[in-house]
């Protein structure tokens, strides 16, 4: 190659390397909190298929791919350290989609009404927002409801 030559291979080379370092600082500086949060998963406890919850989910075309999994919490207040836990029976997968999946307890019934699903299920969907949604499931009502939660600017 020429005198240029040389030169202008280098001059694209290092274009493209700055471009892809741009590309992956954009998507790092805008990637939403949590997106790496399977890392967290791989900590779960492993799927107990003979759990009546998981039959009947994947009789229901639902993949459980994690099992049980807590989430360790430690809240200051006012200068003191509490700890407390969060608690997710399982991670489902149907078409491409992730959901949290919570399961009926006979000692916490679920208040069915905006602010009961709001103060028992939106941690989850915050917890992950890259999951589609939280999945309650009672088997023994033979019921699965999908709960997504959507975030407006206007008070109703």
């Amino acid at each position: 190659m020429g005198k240029y030559g040389d030169w202008l291979i280098m001059l694209i080379a290092g274009s493209i390397i700055i471009y892809w370092l741009y590309r992956v600082f954009y998507r790092w500086l805008h990637e939403p909190p949590g997106v790496n949060s399977k890392l967290l998963l791989s900590e779960a406890e492993d799927v107990n298929d003979e759990d009546d919850n998981v039959r009947y989910l994947e009789a229901n075309g639902y993949d459980v791919t994690h099992g049980k999994y807590r989430v360790p919490i430690t809240i200051d207040l006012d200068g003191e350290e509490l700890y407390s836990r969060l608690f997710i029976d399982m991670i489902a997968e149907r078409d491409g989609k992730h959901y949290v999946v919570k399961t009926a307890r006979d000692r916490m019934p679920i208040d069915w009404t905006g602010s009961g699903v709001r103060d028992r299920l939106l941690v989850y969907a915050l917890l992950f927002p890259e999951c589609e949604g939280v999945l309650f499931v009672d088997q023994r009502e033979r019921i699965i409801k999908t709960i997504t939660f959507h975030f407006s600017d206007t008070n109703q």
